[in-house]
């Protein structure tokens, strides 16, 4: 029996550290993507998907992100009486119901297993989903949007995957999947927490979107400290396998972004921008222009 999911969990308790000192007074999930913030993009893709209870799992410092999904009154009116309408209207996408958005404190960070586990109070008894806001997909139907629609089919849990480099598996959660699929589905025989390459079980790594049920929150009571030092969310999903082998990888159509690292976020912003028609031409124009008047190799090597 599969249940719809309406509770997504966000967590956002990190210190962003890969980006100080802009992170030591601005929450990393508020930096902007072009216009608008990391976490905005997150908040969309989970709307898409049918997401209606949005649980962030926060920690001293991110009062900014709080206040980003306030109300704004005094900006509306300064727009309202500009006549500025298209502003007042992409102000008001940021928006949340009252009662949608909920706050848990991770007093301590101990790991992503652990900051899921500080939400099981509003989560409940069904299924949730997670969204690490710092993976940005750039997908015509939205990641989280097509997991749900496979989630109907097989229930269960299941984790967003691609393929990564060979030497870049010590950084992911790694699948072993098996060779039967249903669509993009593939049921998971193991999963192992940022293991070295030459005993990584694939190249599939887990990407940061889940479609979780209950029980994993009862593996996490434990909270058995894995890979890392932290409370690993991999270790209580491999748990699921092991008890009931009900765990699926989700081969998402769509371009993954890793705006936790300063490389990926520059990507995301020009792949970002000159997705835009109204910064196009001119971005581009710039982007070729700098690339022109690069000295070739030969005369750099020769100075």
């Amino acid at each position: 029996m599969t249940y719809r999911v309406t509770k997504a969990v966000f967590p956002v308790a990190g210190f962003g550290t890969r980006f100080l000192p802009a992170t030591k007074s601005v929450p990393k999930e508020i930096l902007p993507l072009v216009d608008r913030p990391l976490i905005q993009y997150a908040i969309d893709e989970a709307r898409a998907a049918g997401i209606r209870e949005f649980i962030f799992v926060t920690s001293r410092g991110k009062s900014a992100l709080e206040d980003y999904f306030d109300s704004a009154p005094e900006l509306e009116t300064s727009l309202h009486e500009g006549n500025k309408g298209h502003l007042l209207d992409l102000l008001r996408q940021t928006d949340m119901d009252s009662g949608a958005v909920a706050y848990v404190r991770q007093q301590e960070r101990r790991g992503l297993g652990h900051a899921v586990w500080c939400a099981r109070r509003l989560i409940g008894d069904e299924p949730f989903a997670v969204i690490l806001p710092d993976d940005v997909i750039d997908a015509e139907k939205p990641c989280l949007q097509q997991m749900v629609e496979a989630y109907a089919e097989v229930g269960g849990n299941m984790v967003a995957t691609m393929e990564v480099p060979a030497q870049s598996v010590a950084s992911y959660g790694i699948l072993d999947v098996g060779s039967t699929s249903i669509g993009a589905t593939m049921p998971v025989r193991a999963m192992v927490e940022k293991p070295r390459p030459e005993e990584a079980p694939s190249n599939m790594a887990v990407i940061g979107r889940y479609i979780l049920s209950p029980n994993v929150l009862d593996n996490l009571e434990d909270m058995r400290v894995g890979a890392g030092g932290e409370i690993q969310l991999t270790d209580a999903i491999s748990a699921e396998i092991a008890a009931r082998g009900n765990v699926n990888a989700f081969r998402f159509r769509g371009r993954r972004f890793d705006c936790g690292s300063k490389s990926g976020f520059l990507q995301a912003t020009v792949a970002f921008g000159l997705a835009r028609d109204d910064l196009r031409d001119e971005f581009l124009a710039y982007l070729r222009s700098v690339t022109e008047v690069q000295e070739p190799a030969s005369k750099l090597r020769a100075v």
